[in-house]
């Protein structure tokens, strides 16, 4: 049943030409250089420190690492976060 609504999901994104992280509830990761990030589409903060932040997604987890990490604006589907970023893993 999932992977029948995964394509509907899919066909309807190519057919009205829409972002398929819209559609497809995916997360959106806007990065500059290696000191900020932009993240929409999470679901929530898993742990946040100077070296590490995890999101949950709505399949998954996001994870960050790095170093001076500071979280400078958190809505409910969108964080900015600002440091030296390292690395970034998308886990399910």
């Amino acid at each position: 049943m999932r992977r029948l609504n995964r394509k509907l999901r899919k066909m309807a994104a190519d057919l009205l030409d829409l972002p398929p992280d819209v559609v497809m509830d995916l997360p959106r990761l806007t990065m500059i250089g290696d000191r900020q990030l932009y993240i929409e589409n999470h679901r929530g903060v898993l742990h946040f420190s100077s070296d590490k932040l995890r999101l949950a997604l709505s399949k998954g987890e996001l994870e960050v690492t790095g170093s001076d990490l500071v979280i400078r604006t958190i809505w409910t589907e969108e964080v900015f976060i600002e440091g030296v970023i390292k690395h970034i893993e998308v886990r399910e």
